[in-house]
C-alpha cells in the first residue's frame, strides 16, 4: 500500500515540476535510493564511445548526476582532445547553457570536447556549492567534477594537462572555486557574470599558477561589480588577487573594443595582466553599461564570449602557456 501511495506521490510531483529536467531526475533519484538502491541505477544512461551530443548520469556520493557531452564529429581516438567545463548559472541548466553558448559549433571547429554538468537543487532551485548565498549546501561539486573527468578519461581520449572551465553567473563562482581547489587538474578558466564568494576567497589555495580571464558588466545588478557583503567579491578584489598570485605586473595592458553595435548601449574595454609566472595571464573584459549578460548571445553585441573563451584559455596548459 506504501508503495502504491509513493507511485501517486512521485506522478504528482513531476505533473507539478516545470519543464526542467533536473527536478525530474531528483524525483527519480529519491524514488532509486528508497526503493531500488543506488546500487541499481550506477549505470543509467552510461557514457558511450559516440560522437556528437550525449546525456550521461552517473553516482557520485550516492546522489545521481547527470551531464551533457559534446565530442566533435571527427573525433579521433588516436589524439588527444582538450575538455572545456561549461557551467550554468543559478537555477538555470545544462540544456540552457548549452544552447545559448553555442560550444559545440565551437568544438567541432576547433576539435575539443565540451561538457556541461547540471547542478542539483537547493531549497528549490539548481546551483553549484560555492558558499555564499549557497551556503548549508551539502553538495560536492568538486569532487562531481574529479568524478566527471576520471569519467570521460575511459572513455574519450582526453589531454589531461588542457583541461579548462568556464560558466555563466553562479557557473563562474563554480570556475573560480575549481581553479582555487583543482588547479593541479584544471588548465584555465572564464567567469562569465561571475566572481568568487567570500568562502572561496579566503580559503583559495592553488597549488599552481593559472590563467583567468574575468567578463563582466559594471552596471550587472545581479553580481554587482562592486561586489555585495558576505556574498559576492568586487571584481576589482578578483583581478588583484589571481594577478598578485600569478606575479603579474602590476599594472595592466589596457586596449578598447570597436563599439559596432551602437543599439546595445554598452562598450568593452579590455584589461590584460602581463609578465606572469610560468607565462600564465590574467585577462578582464569590462563591459562598460553591461548587465548580467552571456555577451554575444544577448546585452553587449561587441564582443562574443563563447569565441574569446575558448581563445584565451586553449593557449594554455597546466604547465603555462603553449608555445
Amino acid at each position: 500500500m506504501k508503495k502504491i501511495l509513493f507511485f501517486l506521490l512521485f506522478f504528482t510531483l513531476i505533473s507539478c515540476f516545470k519543464e526542467d529536467e533536473s527536478s525530474v531526475d531528483q524525483v527519480f533519484l529519491d524514488w532509486n535510493s528508497t526503493y531500488l538502491g543506488v546500487d541499481s541505477i550506477t549505470n543509467f544512461y552510461p557514457l558511450e564511445l559516440k560522437t556528437a551530443l550525449q546525456e550521461v548520469k552517473i553516482v557520485v556520493d550516492s546522489a545521481l548526476r547527470d551531464y551533457k557531452i559534446f565530442t566533435p564529429r571527427d573525433y579521433d581516438p588516436s589524439k588527444k582532445y582538450p575538455l572545456l567545463f561549461c557551467f550554468h548559472g543559478y537555477t538555470s541548466s545544462a540544456k540552457n547553457i548549452m544552447q545559448y553558448s553555442k560550444f559545440n559549433g565551437i568544438a567541432d571547429r576547433e576539435g575539443f570536447i565540451v561538457v556541461y554538468p547540471q547542478g542539483l537543487r537547493l531549497n528549490g532551485s539548481t546551483h553549484w556549492n560555492v558558499g555564499g548565498w549557497t551556503l548549508g549546501s551539502n553538495v560536492n561539486d568538486v569532487k562531481f567534477v574529479e568524478s566527471l573527468i576520471d569519467n570521460i578519461s575511459t572513455v574519450f581520449s582526453i589531454d589531461e594537462k588542457r583541461i579548462y572551465s568556464t560558466g555563466m553567473s553562479n557557473g563562474g563562482f563554480m570556475s573560480f572555486k575549481l581553479a582555487c581547489q583543482l588547479s593541479d587538474k584544471i588548465a584555465a578558466i572564464a567567469s562569465v557574470t561571475g566572481s568568487m564568494t567570500p568562502q572561496t576567497y579566503d580559503n583559495c589555495n592553488p597549488s599552481r599558477s593559472l590563467s583567468i580571464l574575468q567578463i563582466h558588466g559594471d552596471s550587472d545588478r545581479v553580481v554587482p561589480y562592486v561586489g555585495a557583503r558576505s556574498l559576492f567579491e568586487p571584481i576589482s578584489n578578483v583581478l588583484s588577487y589571481w594577478s598578485k598570485f600569478n606575479s603579474c605586473s602590476i599594472d595592466p595592458i589596457l586596449s578598447r573594443f570597436d563599439n559596432i553595435d551602437l543599439t546595445d548601449n554598452s562598450r568593452v574595454e579590455e584589461y590584460s595582466y602581463v609578465n606572469c609566472v610560468d607565462s600564465t595571464q590574467v585577462s578582464h573584459y569590462k563591459v562598460i553599461g553591461g548587465g548580467h549578460d552571456w555577451f554575444g548571445a544577448w546585452g553587449n553585441r561587441d564582443i562574443n564570449s563563447s569565441e574569446l573563451i575558448w581563445s584565451f584559455v586553449s593557449q594554455f596548459d597546466l604547465d603555462g602557456k603553449i608555445n
